[in-house]
């Protein structure tokens, strides 16, 4: 059996990765924009830096399939049942 050569992640891109999506979530909350596209834009922006910290920190990019099915298959579930809910939330003002 072959193994896979583990190459360290260049964990200052990560960093600097980290540090723009933060500065883009801090910036879009002054920006002056619905309230429904701010909420999705910080969701997705939370979303893309737990899976830059998932994959490069905690190693997933070497895991199994199934492992990493494991930690991805719970996202699916959540984004599933609230656009479940979405209709009955929707009705409530925010």
């Amino acid at each position: 059996m072959e193994m896979e050569a583990h190459v360290e992640p260049n964990y200052m891109k990560v960093f600097w990765w980290l540090l723009a999506l933060t500065l883009f979530e801090v910036a879009i909350i002054y920006a002056h924009i619905p309230r429904l596209f701010l909420v999705v834009a910080l969701v997705l922006t939370a979303i893309i830096k737990a899976l830059l910290v998932a994959i490069n920190f905690m190693h997933l990019r070497f895991e199994r399939w199934t492992l990493i099915a494991v930690t991805i298959l719970p996202l699916l579930l959540i984004v599933d049942l609230l656009l479940g809910i979405l209709p009955d939330i929707a009705k409530i003002p925010f």
